[in-house]
């Protein structure tokens, strides 16, 4: 019986084998059968078309495979130092030292962020105007830079704001940063444009703005640049943000600020925090949305805030709540590193006045660097004929003194597309279409070049 037993679990175990490479013998016979292939070889995505590059990125690619040597890139919005390299900061070397000392975990977040970083940053940003902070009327979220912020603040006012005739709008700046628009748009909320930028004077079209949002629907959602206007620097004065102040209270309109460049555009973190703080202290409950890519040189640490001031403490806890519920299926919780970077300096007093130093010294290069590049296309101008009333009368001598008028990383030239490709292609100068330029990209060694060139394609 034993003998029969071995027997039979042979032949099963050989049936077994026999089998088995039956079935995997048919199945590879499948696999490879032409039509097989051919629905293998098929996409699954053939409906998905080529999207156009990033201008920016686009550029920045275009730049780097550039053999010229004296080829500039003045399309990348991050600051550089006389040297065109990128520039860290003193104060956040120091940050990162205290924090490497402190042996600080890599534990999650809260699902809004650091407490500490929140706290700060709402300081910062809002300071005492109307005793927001103090009495508990902010509720703040660490948010994924100023881009995060914005998407943030997208979602909520979709899901939240009772929008003027049941009409999804937010009325942007004409020009704005290109970024806003696809922003609002995947949070179902379309952006208008109002007026702003006036072409001839290269200024601010205040009577226009003001008219226009005088005429949209009460209650309308307007965003503002806070200060330093992407992209055409051009910000309204401290008398002219009076003005918008009292039309938005009469209008009831809902302003969200974007404020990107605190510090950055004056060097005085107050200053640039005038427009936001004024707003407040009318009574306004505004969105701010800041950004320490900038002023903290933190570009790649993806570090921010928004800030939603409300009427009182449980309204503003009522928001939190809110605002955590939309971001735990977006992200879980931010990254802490560069919060951690941002609380360090904003909480030691030492740091904090490295930090204001060095932030006031990036604003002032900027505007030596307007300044410079002013002169040269002076010197470029006058030395091109002796004659200079000849070429006011043939209109070929530009008045380029709004470049110096306009405030922050970004100068709005006035240079056409087709003078802008010319750059391009025959200078090896590098900018946006739309003749934006990055002043950051503007250093003592490239000025005069630049002059020159920019010089040559408007004559």
């Amino acid at each position: 019986m034993a003998e029969s037993a071995m027997f039979y679990g042979v032949n099963a175990a050989r049936s077994v084998r026999q089998s088995w490479r039956r079935i995997t013998s048919q199945t590879a016979q499948a696999w490879y059968h032409p039509s097989y292939m051919a629905s293998a070889a098929s996409s699954t995505w053939p409906n998905v078309p080529l999207g156009p590059p990033d201008p920016i990125l686009g550029l920045t690619e275009a730049f780097n495979k550039d053999t010229f040597g004296n080829k500039v890139n003045l399309g990348v919005g991050a600051y550089r130092d006389d040297e065109g390299k990128p520039f860290i900061l003193r104060s956040v070397i120091e940050a990162e030292k205290v924090i490497m000392d402190r042996h600080v975990n890599k534990e999650y977040a809260s699902i809004h962020g650091l407490k500490n970083f929140r706290d700060a940053s709402a300081k910062l940003a809002l300071a005492d105007a109307g005793d927001a902070i103090q009495s508990k009327r902010v509720a703040t979220a660490q948010v994924i830079s100023g881009t995060g912020g914005l998407r943030l603040a997208g979602m909520f006012l979709a899901k939240y704001y009772a929008f003027p005739l049941n009409d999804r709008t937010i009325h942007v700046p004409s020009p704005t940063w290109g970024n806003h628009l696809p922003i609002f748009k995947a949070c179902k909320i379309e952006p208008k444009f109002y007026k702003y930028y006036d072409s001839n004077t290269y200024g601010l079209n205040f009577d226009g703005m003001i008219q226009h949002l005088d005429q949209i629907p009460d209650r309308s959602v307007v965003l503002l640049h806070a200060c330093a206007h992407n992209p055409t620097g051009v910000d309204p004065t401290p008398n002219q943000w009076h003005e918008l102040a009292t039309l938005f209270k009469s209008k009831n309109h809902f302003p969200v600020f974007d404020m990107a460049y605190q510090g950055f555009a004056s060097g005085n973190c107050d200053e640039d925090a005038y427009s936001v703080r004024h707003f407040i202290n009318e009574g306004l409950s505004p969105f701010v949305i800041q950004s320490y890519s900038k002023n903290m040189g933190l570009y790649g640490e993806r570090v921010g805030a928004l800030n939603i001031v409300t009427s009182n403490s449980e309204e503003a806890t009522a928001v939190e709540s809110q605002l955590k519920i939309l971001i735990r299926p977006l992200y879980s919780n931010p990254p802490i590193h560069g919060a951690h970077i941002v609380t360090t300096i904003l909480e030691d007093d030492s740091l904090r006045n490295l930090w204001l130093e060095e932030m006031h010294s990036m604003a002032i290069r900027i505007q030596l660097m307007r300044e410079k590049l002013v002169q040269e296309l002076q010197n470029a101008d006058s030395a091109c004929n002796s004659s200079i009333s000849q070429f006011v009368l043939e209109g070929s001598l530009r008045d380029w003194n709004h470049i110096k008028r306009q405030i922050g990383m970004f100068c709005y030239s006035g240079l056409t597309s087709e003078e802008v490709s010319e750059l391009i292609n025959k200078y090896h100068i590098y900018l946006t279409s739309n003749g934006r330029i990055s002043m950051a990209g503007v250093t003592s060694k490239n000025v005069a070049y630049l002059a020159k060139a920019m010089h040559e394609v408007t004559n």
